[in-house]
């Protein structure tokens, strides 16, 4: 067989050119990195947990009507996706105050928002993703008025989904970030959540505790991060709940 053309790698996934013009595969990695890769590590089972998962949360927003590129998953490791032209934008929507908002706006982390509130950080590595303004994104072309309009829409509806599903199973949805990509059908452009929708990018604390079972675990040395990533699995039905936690898990096909 021919080795795959590998299109793109970045800190926790591979893209390979897909199979059929226009689809990609995208091959979730076990590395682990935090404070913009000054700390990484490798955590076995972590790709695994994060494809399930990221197929759990897509397949459920393309059934309720929120457009997103993934297609299938292809096996423990990879899952196909539409190609799509990326936004160079990571959209966070915040419900309680955590990590960033706390540290610039003094905010207690765990405070619940007056409302959901929506950030866009700039995609750059080098720069470190700043936080930039709507004015930003319209001054340098990065999307449009109606875009914008796009995007903040995908987002709230991608928040109400999510807090629902966590809340149902005793977790508490304090932000994530998202992508959004541009598909092409002749002339006419539509936006798609892409990327991953994973505990790597989101804030996830159980409701009674207060444990957190997302990447703050590998940024605050809180634990291990296959043992909070296997609890959100078990309680979101992706692994068996009587399972005890593994290095490498067995997952439910």
């Amino acid at each position: 067989m021919a080795r795959r053309n590998k299109i793109y790698e970045g800190k926790a996934k591979i893209l390979y050119e897909g199979p059929e013009p226009g689809t990609i595969v995208q091959y979730f990695k076990d590395d682990a990195t935090a404070f913009n890769a000054e700390k990484k590590a490798t955590i076995e089972g972590k790709g695994v947990l994060n494809n399930r998962l990221s197929e759990f949360f897509m397949t459920g927003l393309n059934n309720i009507g929120v457009p997103t590129h993934f297609i299938k998953r292809l096996n423990m490791r990879e899952q196909l996706v539409r190609q799509v032209e990326i936004i160079p934008l990571e959209v966070i929507v915040r419900n309680y105050a955590a990590g960033s908002m706390s540290k610039r706006l003094g905010i207690e982390e765990g405070t619940q928002l007056p409302r959901p509130i929506v950030e866009y950080c700039y995609k750059d590595d080098a720069l470190g993703d700043p936080l930039v303004t709507e004015e930003h994104i319209a001054a340098f072309g990065w999307a449009s008025q109606q875009d914008m309009d796009d995007i903040l829409s995908l987002a709230l509806r991608v928040n109400d989904f999510m807090s629902g599903v966590m809340m149902a199973v005793g977790i508490k949805l304090v932000d994530f970030k998202i992508e959004i990509g541009r598909v092409y059908d002749g002339d006419f452009q539509r936006l798609i959540v892409a990327d991953e929708i994973s505990p790597d990018s989101c804030r996830l604390w159980d409701i009674e505790t207060g444990q957190k079972l997302d990447k703050d675990v590998f940024r605050r040395d809180l634990g291990s991060l296959t043992d909070a990533y296997t609890e959100v699995a078990k309680r979101l039905g992706v692994m068996p709940k009587n399972n005890a936690p593994v290095t490498k898990p067995t997952l439910i096909n």
